[in-house]
């Protein structure tokens, strides 16, 4: 008689046959306020605004484009659909909006904690002071967690094309005690390496703040070594192209190069994002994301969703994805969620209290329903 596999130790598509992903507690490091607003928000703010540069009002066929235009293989396309996105980002009650939608999904999505990141410096075309950006954001999160009670840190994005990510380093630590956890530099990495902001880094670092850095996304492991040795990043954002220091040979043994073993030595966490790195080329299909080599050699990896507009995702999605693609168990999922919880940037007491009371029990109620179906 064949011996029926124990629900608790599922995998992959069969375990997805099984539970409710939406329902499991979630933690989300990685993603772009301006990059995850609500079409409907897109095309209702940009009629109160009187933005007429948009390609359609209509909200689905919105979405329909945004996306297409997310997936045409290069950073540089993938990004250009923010100029819409920004354009109607220049009010605080259209940043504050933006904000507590962004809590109001992450609810829905059975996200637990959030950390948003966004670079003010974008936000200031109708007169507006970073400050004033950054504050109206706040409240927006603020109220939604009220609301809905998901917890969030706030983190101040840098341009690695603009000349003035000390000014952005400085806001981020002025407004560490208006729920600002971090800093970080984003955009396009080609002729734009970290160490040309090493001024901001050494402030944040002075500060005892904390740093992420857009490092191995569309450029190779030089990014990724400076990010991490001249500049101190205490995370990575994507890491993708940290595989191309790691040699496996004919019999499947694996060798790490120097920067991959100090990554997985020391822990750091790398923010991996499947379905955009496919989008702007990082990756050329899903299932050769490095996520999965990444997860089972031992690195603090976790899911992330990055532009959930521009890539049509969630978390749910991308949870969904890499557990099939990757044959991953609930145990599995669990660990994702504790990896990016104890990465997080906000205080040691907010991520005990959501690991132990809102994580570990949250997976502890979907083994027992998974048990007792049998």
């Amino acid at each position: 008689m064949e011996m029926q596999t124990p629900a608790t130790v599922l995998r992959g598509k069969r375990l997805l046959e099984r539970i409710d992903v939406p329902r499991l507690p979630k933690v989300l490091l990685h993603e772009h306020l301006d990059g995850g607003i609500r079409p409907e928000t897109v095309a209702e703010l940009a009629a109160d605004h009187g933005y007429n540069g948009l390609p359609t009002r209509d909200p689905d066929e919105l979405a329909a484009w945004f996306h297409r235009g997310a997936q045409r293989g290069s950073l540089p396309d993938y990004l250009a659909g923010f100029e819409h996105t920004i354009a109607v980002m220049q009010t605080p009650e259209a940043l504050e909006r933006v904000a507590f939608e962004f809590i109001e999904d992450m609810h829905r999505d059975g996200v637990v904690y959030a950390e948003p990141r966004f670079a003010p410096v974008y936000h200031t075309a109708r007169g507006l002071t970073q400050d004033e950006v950054v504050l109206a954001v706040a409240r927006g999160l603020e109220r939604g967690e009220r609301a809905f009670g998901v917890a969030w840190g706030l983190v101040i994005c840098a341009m690695r094309h603009m000349a003035h990510s000390l000014e952005e380093a400085e806001l981020a630590i002025r407004h560490r005690d208006d729920g600002v956890v971090g800093f970080d530099l984003a955009g396009g990495e080609h002729g734009f390496p970290p160490k040309r902001h090493i001024d901001a880094f050494h402030a944040v670092r002075r500060a005892n703040f904390n740093i992420t850095i857009h490092a191995g996304e569309a450029y190779g492991i030089e990014s990724i070594w400076q990010a991490l040795q001249y500049c101190g990043a205490h995370r990575l954002g994507h890491g993708t192209r940290l595989r191309d220091d790691i040699a496996v040979g004919p019999e499947g043994e694996v060798a790490l190069g120097p920067l991959a073993r100090y990554v997985l030595d020391h822990r750091i966490p790398l923010e991996m994002c499947i379905l955009s790195n496919v989008h702007t080329g990082a990756c050329t299909h899903a299932e050769e994301h490095p996520f999965g080599f990444f997860f089972r050699r031992g690195f603090r990896v976790c899911v992330n969703t990055d532009d959930r507009l521009m890539s049509d995702t969630t978390m749910t999605k991308e949870t969904r994805l890499a557990t099939g693609l990757f044959d991953l168990s609930l145990d599995d999922l669990e660990k994702l969620s504790l990896n990016a919880m104890k990465s997080a940037f906000t205080d040691f007491d907010t991520r005990l209290k959501v690991i132990h009371e809102v994580i570990r029990p949250g997976f502890a109620r979907a083994r027992k329903g998974l048990a007792a179906s049998g």
